[in-house]
């Protein structure tokens, strides 16, 4: 890649602090630097032409060029470019996206509060349980349940919620009252006989074993990914959620539907609650919602805890929460531009009509040699690497399989990322059968390509 003094890969070493990345080899490799988009495709500074394979971050529901969003945002731009809604003040998109969400929300939902990202919904949602609790006066029901391998965002909160190692080495988290129970992924993790609904009632059995050691009066609320995404596309198994919920409820704790990735049409219904049957009492969304145009986020919350706030803030004087850019009017609109363009191409309906040969792809990249479980639903679907298939035995994480792929498939023209030992799968959800056919062949090169190396490497036989 282009290197020179002044050219933009050598201002990026120079300029940027790159999240998930290793900033050392970025040092020595430079930056990708992408130009261009078209549909489900992106183009690079070179020229090159991509299938952008995770809808640029799962988000890009509507691909790269819709136009509408383009001018939604302009329209916006030019009537209010910015307002806040601090001390009563808002605005019309605002309000109307608000009164949206609330219409489509898969269970009763009372209010809507903005923010910016997932992290920033996430971690609202757990200030609000504190703020909760405090308001009914049970101020030591504080501490809140994830799931090892869920992903909640990387504030200093939702990081410590998130439960995958690297998001806490050397941050010096988790912080206090944030716990982790089980990752229910029944491939990975079942015992030998051990039946898909037997291992759900054995995580929901183990979820009650936690919640009595810790004592029920101290544990507040249940964080869950209807799909455990970027922790490898993990897959509810079959009653999982249904049992979960029945816990839950014995002991009076919230749970939030973390619906950031699952949300707007991506497992093939408007939210992954409906999918997997979640009855939440707090719902947090963002990246599909504004489709990635305008970075916007949204919790939505029951009537309970919306009444609590009201109460509380009565006694208090004020709710003193918020940010500056929260419901920005242009986010806002861009957001109910996409909302509208969803249910007028009937997202929900195209992604039932061509998940089924998706998934079928998918499966069929299962029999990969290096792939042990190839998982998914909907638009959204991960590869998982092992060394030996018959064992599950993955590779020694120093040798980075996955990573490796995840450059091959570049070579062959789809964007991805290696994480661990996963590659993922999620483009923008107007894909068609052809575009599916062209990606699942190039990964087929790509897995390909993976396993050359790996032998001429001497990690596989």
């Amino acid at each position: 890649m282009n290197d020179r003094p002044n050219s933009l890969h050598a201002l990026d070493k120079q300029s940027l602090v790159h999240p998930y990345t290793n900033l050392a080899v970025h040092q020595e490799t430079g930056p990708h630097v992408i130009t261009g988009g078209d549909g489900i495709y992106v183009v690079d500074d070179e020229g090159r032409r991509y299938i952008e394979g995770l809808a640029g971050l799962f988000c890009a529901g509507l691909g790269f060029s819709e136009q509408r969003l383009v001018e939604a945002a302009t329209r916006q731009l030019k009537t209010m470019p910015f307002y806040h809604s601090f001390a009563h003040k808002s605005t019309e998109p605002g309000i109307r996206l608000a009164e949206k969400l609330l219409a489509i929300a898969p269970v009763p939902m009372s209010k809507v509060f903005f923010a910016g990202s997932g992290s920033e919904a996430n971690d609202t949602a757990i200030k609000l349980i504190w703020y909760y609790n405090n308001a009914l006066g049970r101020p030591g029901k504080k501490k809140i349940i994830s799931r090892r391998k869920a992903y909640h965002g990387v504030t200093v909160a939702t990081a410590s919620l998130t439960g995958l190692p690297f998001n806490h080495r050397d941050f010096d988290l988790p912080i206090a009252n944030i716990l982790h129970t089980d990752c229910p992924h029944y491939w990975r993790f079942a015992e030998i006989g051990e039946t898909e609904e037997d291992f759900a009632t054995r995580m929901a059995d183990n979820l009650e074993a936690m919640i009595l050691e810790e004592g029920p009066e101290t544990i507040a609320a249940f964080f869950a990914e209807p799909v455990m995404v970027s922790g490898g596309v993990i897959t509810p198994p079959k009653g999982y959620f249904e049992k979960v919920q029945t816990v839950l409820r014995k002991y009076d704790i919230l749970l939030v539907a973390d619906e950031v990735i699952c949300g707007f049409g991506r497992t093939g219904n408007m939210f992954g609650s409906e999918t997997y049957g979640l009855k939440p009492d707090m719902i947090s969304c963002a990246k599909q919602l504004s489709a990635a145009y305008m970075p916007i986020s949204a919790l939505m919350i029951n009537e309970t805890i919306a009444d609590a706030l009201v109460d509380q803030s009565r006694k208090i004087g004020t709710f003193s929460h918020g940010f500056t850019y929260g419901g920005h009017p242009v986010a806002a609109a861009v957001a109910l531009e996409a909302l509208t363009i969803y249910e007028e191409i009937d997202i929900v309906g195209h992604v039932r009509s061509v998940a089924p040969a998706f998934q079928e792809r998918v499966r069929k990249l299962g029999e990969h040699p290096l792939i042990g479980e190839a998982r998914g639903v909907g638009l959204v679907a991960g590869l998982e690497f092992v060394k030996d298939k018959a064992t599950k035995e993955n590779f020694a994480p120093a040798l980075q399989v996955a990573n490796q792929a995840g450059k091959f498939a570049t070579a062959r023209g789809v964007l991805t990322r290696g994480l661990g030992d996963m590659v993922s799968l999620c483009p923008a959800m107007i894909i068609d059968d052809e575009q599916i056919d062209d990606l699942m062949t190039r990964m087929g090169l790509a897995l390909d390509d993976t396993l050359t190396w790996a032998r001429a490497e001497g990690h596989v036989a």
